[in-house]
């Protein structure tokens, strides 16, 4: 293994750390913060460090905090308490694997090398990704079953009542997909993705399979254990549920890996269904050919995007409190704010006046991928808030009837239609 492709690797993994963790603090807040909005109400925002609030954010980190200093109680009633104990880590080792064969970007060539742009280097693919999904589920039925509580116990039976319901929709529905690109590398699917069907649309797993993608996000949201299938935790029926008896660092790794589930399944959705990594109507060597143009689009639009958001911030922060924080605050984040922009600017700048070298044009387009996938993140992850807040949730039984009188036969159905047109279409 050479010098370029270990820190390829590293840089890779530190980007699924990111992903997996290091996004929990602020989804936390995302999603405090858009429930409040949903609710009509301002969400929290008064936790601060001097004057530095982050609309919110500081909140969040006070309550990891708060958690890591917890004491960490085991009942007397526990009954397995290895279990007990691992269930915690295996939901997010689990879920945290799963990011190890999601692409970033295309495929980087450093001196005529080429270098796989994800965690772990393979080509298992969407194999990899179902089996570790499926995996993380033995650790909320552990967590629950060895807890020797009722909830906990109701959880467990709960849990594998989901799993049941949806796991064949969603592997069928995978199918659909893998007919379709044929293959099983999501590097290979994303980079079909970047092709254009009739000339303008781009090849989105969105447009060539719509109703594949209906199943899989929906059977996501059951994967992710995200409301309307929050069953196993259930606050309103079962306290709890899995982790009503756990605390400290142990009740911070079931949330941490809640968080990863819905960063995992925001990841694989955006890889399978909105051309991950893509920009539309510039695959890699577009992206190649017209950098130069690319460079001056970001040099004009960066400025242009800070504007607006720091005049947004005035706009909705110019009122004092008694400490006059909040103006201080959005002082702070505008100066920060317009130092990025310039320093983008200039950089951008100087690229475009002296030149960039082969291996530079290769790394500016897979940084420039790299930030695309992360924005096509976040709005799938939005969603996935977006819809907690809104819809109720599903009983059980309500799920089972959706999985194998609904998603399955559709699933099926779809496979035998896009099996039928390959067949007569010969592609």
């Amino acid at each position: 293994m050479t010098t370029v492709s270990l820190v390829v690797i590293i840089i890779n993994i530190h980007i699924a750390l990111i992903l997996a963790t290091g996004m929990t603090p602020i989804l936390v807040w995302w999603e405090r913060r858009v429930a409040g909005f949903i609710q009509d109400r301002a969400g929290p925002n008064r936790c601060n460090i001097g004057p530095i609030r982050l609309g919110g954010l500081i909140q969040s980190i006070a309550d990891m905090l708060k958690l890591v200093f917890k004491e960490d109680f085991m009942p007397t009633h526990i009954r397995y308490k290895l279990f007990f104990t691992l269930a915690p880590v295996i939901l997010f080792f689990c879920i945290f694997l799963t990011f190890g064969v999601i692409p970033f970007a295309d495929d980087l060539v450093i001196d005529g090398q080429s270098h796989m742009m994800q965690a772990l280097p393979m080509e298992l693919g969407i194999m990899w990704f179902l089996a570790f999904a499926g995996l993380s589920t033995y650790g909320i039925i552990l967590g629950g079953y060895s807890s020797g509580s009722k909830y906990g116990i109701l959880s467990s039976i709960r849990a594998t009542a989901q799993v049941i319901s949806y796991e064949a929709a969603m592997a069928l529905s995978v199918i659909s997909m893998l007919l379709t690109y044929g293959s099983i590398h999501l590097g290979d699917i994303v980079v079909a993705q970047g092709e254009l069907v009739f000339g303008f649309i781009p090849a989105w797993g969105i447009f060539l399979q719509p109703l594949a993608a209906l199943i899989f996000i929906v059977t996501a949201f059951a994967e992710a254990n995200r409301a309307p299938f929050d069953l196993a935790e259930g606050e309103s029926e079962i306290v709890a549920g899995y982790h009503t008896e756990y605390s400290a660092m142990r009740f911070g790794l079931f949330q941490v890996g809640e968080l990863a589930a819905l960063c995992a399944a925001s990841a694989i959705i955006v890889t399978l269904f909105f051309g991950g990594y893509q920009i539309p109507w510039l695959d890699t060597q577009a992206l190649k050919n017209n950098i130069d143009y690319v460079m001056i689009a970001i040099i004009i639009l960066v400025p242009l995007k800070i504007y607006i958001l720091t005049t947004w911030m005035k706009k909705n922060n110019n009122w004092k409190d008694s400490s006059n924080v909040r103006a201080k605050e959005t002082a702070i984040l505008n100066k920060i704010f317009w130092a990025l922009a310039i320093g983008t600017v200039a950089l951008f700048g100087w690229f475009l006046a002296t030149g960039l070298t082969q291996n530079g044009i290769a790394i500016t387009v897979a940084v420039l991928q790299v930030l695309t996938f992360l924005i096509k993140f976040l709005l799938v992850a939005l969603v996935f808030i977006w819809i907690r807040w809104t819809l109720l949730r599903f009983r059980y039984d309500q799920l089972q009837m959706l999985g194998w009188k609904v998603l399955l036969p559709l699933s099926l159905l779809n496979i035998v239609i896009t099996a039928t047109y390959i067949v007569v279409t010969g592609s």
